[in-house]
């Protein structure tokens, strides 16, 4: 049902490694795609998911990061350590840049191997592939972003078995000028009513927009989604943020102001944060004043996204497909 989109970075990858008895629980399944050269977190997380006997899919042509121009090395991977386990399904990214001829050739290099995941990110030639595959349709699952796909695009692959849409809900901008709360999305609850949609993505609290590094953190902020029932189950992101904002020394100092903040709103009385492991976690930062980094913050903030929503659908007892 759930497809959270993950990009290799370190802490992405820490994050599926420590989700992953909960995506086996509730049958979420991630989107993975590898953007670092060394394989060795990746490996590490896929481990994790085969050890919980929860289920990933990989994508082996990535479009950012060191394995933009050649992902052989990630099937590889896949194939030499995973090669007995059958429930990581190999990914194929079709970007704005492919040609019909490229995904084609992507097709065969990759289809005999079992199931593939077609994830549409901007291909612009939907008739002609979906002419080529009409005889193989059972063997595909559809996955589009939004942002790229519009619903004739994606009528071209109705008859795949599973078809998934993600949404983009983190808006990207600098943290300074994030309000103190927005709209997030509403899929979690609408996905069904899209044309033969049968689950739903987003690309958590980090946003489908790439960069390679972070520029200096002049506003620290901690996002932290939650589902408002007073407003139909709507899921909602805080953006707590820190009070000093012109110059990116003292982030630990920086890191309390938002902390403090957090902790303010978690001790309202009708405060719609769900107490998770990852809220936990942050009280516990709080109690010991410990700035952990920037990146485990950003861990914390995933994990905690990941659990609301499990805890949504574990309360109003939703089937899990």
């Amino acid at each position: 049902m759930y497809f959270p989109y993950f990009r290799g970075k370190q802490y992405e990858l820490i994050t599926i490694r420590e989700s992953a008895s909960l995506f086996a629980e509730h049958n979420f399944i991630p989107i993975i795609e590898p953007v670092k050269e060394q394989l060795g977190g990746l490996k590490k997380s896929l481990e994790a998911i085969k050890e919980n006997d929860a289920k990933a899919i990989v994508i082996v042509n990535p479009q950012y990061g060191d394995h933009s121009s050649n992902g052989q090395v990630i099937s590889s991977l896949l194939n030499k350590d995973f090669g007995n386990f059958n429930n990581f399904i190999k990914g194929i990214l079709l970007t704005e840049n492919l040609s019909t001829t490229d995904a084609q050739e992507l097709l065969a290099t990759y289809r005999r191997n079992g199931e593939l995941a077609l994830i549409h990110a901007g291909f612009s030639h939907a008739k002609e592939l979906s002419s080529i595959i009409s005889n193989q349709e059972g063997l595909f699952s559809s996955i589009f972003l939004e942002n790229y796909c519009g619903k004739l695009y994606r009528r071209h692959f109705e008859n795949h078995s599973n078809r998934i849409l993600i949404r983009d809900g983190f808006q990207q901008r600098k943290n300074r000028d994030h309000p103190s709360v927005e709209f997030f999305s509403d899929l979690h609850i609408t996905f069904e009513d899209e044309r033969k949609i049968n689950g739903f993505g987003d690309f958590l609290i980090v946003g489908n927009e790439y960069s390679e590094t972070g520029g200096p953190a002049y506003t620290i902020a901690i996002h932290l989604t939650y589902i408002d029932d007073e407003r139909d189950d709507e899921m909602h992101v805080h953006h707590f943020k820190s009070d000093r904002q012109n110059t990116p020394k003292d982030p630990a100092g920086k890191f309390a102001e938002a902390l403090e903040k957090l902790i303010n709103e978690l001790d309202k009385p009708h405060n719609k944060i769900q107490e998770t492991s990852a809220i936990q976690e942050f009280r516990s930062l709080h109690i010991r004043g410990h700035f952990p980094g920037l990146g485990y913050i950003k861990k914390l903030s995933m994990k905690h996204h990941i659990e609301t929503l499990a805890q949504y659908f574990a309360k109003n007892e939703i089937t899990v497909k």
